[in-house]
């Protein structure tokens, strides 16, 4: 299968160009505004798109992959409403396979915070927090989003009404139904996410740790090669790995 990675220069690009040919994957287009590499892809040259690029780029790439029928893979994060509404109108036509974290851990662990908001209840407040590597652009990240959102669900309640983005000043006391996102950044850490559920008496943390982009990379390129072949439509990863009941 030929691919094009899209931000092929940076850190998730570079591992992604890394481990494609182990996974039977032929980049043949690596593309970034970086010197050196590629402006575009050329019609009929490629089967898939792995796209980790930068928002701005995500609805020309995407229109283009969805005029050529080739499936797309996205992990950019930080898309605007009228640049998701792009994707959602390329997936009328390819499929495209979207997520804020495409780790096999990360997408078990969304089941987890469902279950355990589910069951835990009212009584439990809920506080994301995230950290990242000082070079993270976009905040609060995708995967912490996804996270605040399952437990939204788990709880029964419409997240865009409840959360709430770190604090400052006199923000109040907080309400039981807030969900609170904290995004911290420093260092090189490649991605660190918990979810607490504090309650009068205890506290439960659900945590995951990356310790290499790699969990992330594999994770996007199997994605692409679950995708080929499927119709039009919008997926996930819990799709790609078959978490999804019914």
């Amino acid at each position: 299968m030929r691919i094009a990675v899209l931000g092929a220069a940076g850190r998730m690009g570079r591992m992604l160009c890394a481990l494609a040919g182990g996974e039977g994957l032929e980049v043949v287009r690596k593309i970034d505004i970086a010197e050196g590499c590629d402006a575009g892809w050329q019609t009929g040259e490629i089967d898939g798109v792995v796209d980790f690029s930068f928002h701005a780029a995500v609805a020309g790439n995407i229109s283009k992959a969805a005029a050529e029928g080739i499936p797309y893979v996205l992990g950019t994060t930080g898309l605007s409403p009228d640049e998701q509404r792009s994707v959602d109108e390329a997936a009328k036509k390819i499929p495209v396979v979207q997520s804020g974290n495409y780790s096999l851990g990360v997408n078990l662990l969304l089941d987890l915070v469902r279950k355990a908001a589910k069951s835990l209840g009212a009584g439990y407040d809920i506080e994301v927090v995230e950290m990242h590597h000082r070079h993270k652009k976009d905040a609060p990240s995708g995967t912490a989003l996804m996270l605040a959102k399952a437990a939204a669900e788990g709880r029964g309640i419409d997240f865009g009404a409840n959360a709430l983005y770190g604090r400052s000043g006199e923000p109040g006391e907080r309400t039981a139904d807030e969900i609170a996102v904290h995004a911290l950044r420093g260092g090189a850490v490649v991605g660190e996410h918990t979810v607490m559920f504090a309650g009068e008496l205890e506290r439960i943390e659900l945590v995951h740790k990356a310790q290499s982009r790699e969990a992330f990379a594999l994770g996007a390129l199997r994605a692409l090669k679950w995708a080929k072949g499927k119709a039009g439509g919008k997926y996930d990863m819990r799709d790609v790995l078959g978490l999804k009941e019914g």
